[in-house]
């Protein structure tokens, strides 16, 4: 038997989601955002690296601390929203290898002691977590608005001071808004993406 989520599921994850640019104001609490995490963390990554982080900003401070560093058409809606998330990389995350992948823990010194290739892995598999994260605030009922107009270098200043950490990108999370959503664009068709050998 084919496992299958059923249409209006699909439609809320995908054909019906999409970038939201205004919010309610209704808060968004701690137990919605663990419902989301404890979602996201079953996606597969490389070697069980997981090495997306999250930092949530509730708070006003921390708010404006990112809105200096972001781009000008971001600042309203980032400024308006209930919560707002920086996902970023973390470059340490081979220490946690034995614990995620306890049946090769010499995976940790063997494919990760350079600081050059963890950069890479955390990168694409952190960026392969972002787009889970994405999904796991729509299958919460929530809107999310993910961005990458920032200066990156400011937000890594910013929040990871100590350069183990890297900004990939900020997202708005929230119930959408009047207006929250402009008109779906387009999207290539199967026979341009898909290659049959």
């Amino acid at each position: 038997m084919a496992l299958a989520l059923d249409p209006a599921a699909q439609d809320l994850l995908f054909r019906e989601a999409r970038t939201a640019n205004a919010f309610t104001d209704e808060p968004i609490t701690e137990e919605q955002t663990q419902a989301i995490y404890d979602l996201v963390k079953y996606g597969p990554t490389a070697f069980n690296q997981s090495p997306l982080r999250v930092t949530l900003l509730r708070s006003s401070e921390s708010r404006e601390r990112l809105l200096a560093h972001m781009a000008e058409g971001n600042v309203p809606k980032t400024r308006k929203a209930p919560l707002t998330a920086v996902l970023s990389y973390d470059l340490d995350f081979h220490e946690r290898l034995p614990e995620l992948f306890p049946h090769a823990p010499h995976i940790k010194d063997a494919v990760f002691a350079e600081e050059t290739s963890r950069e890479t892995a955390g990168a694409l598999n952190a960026t392969l977590q972002a787009g889970y994260f994405i999904v796991g605030v729509r299958a919460a009922g929530l809107a999310a608005g993910p961005m990458t107009g920032f200066d990156p270098e400011g937000v890594n200043k910013e929040f990871f001071g100590d350069g183990r950490q890297r900004v990939l990108m900020v997202v708005n999370i929230g119930k959408p808004g009047p207006d929250a959503f402009r008109p779906r664009s387009p999207r290539l068709a199967y026979d341009d993406v898909v290659t049959v050998l």
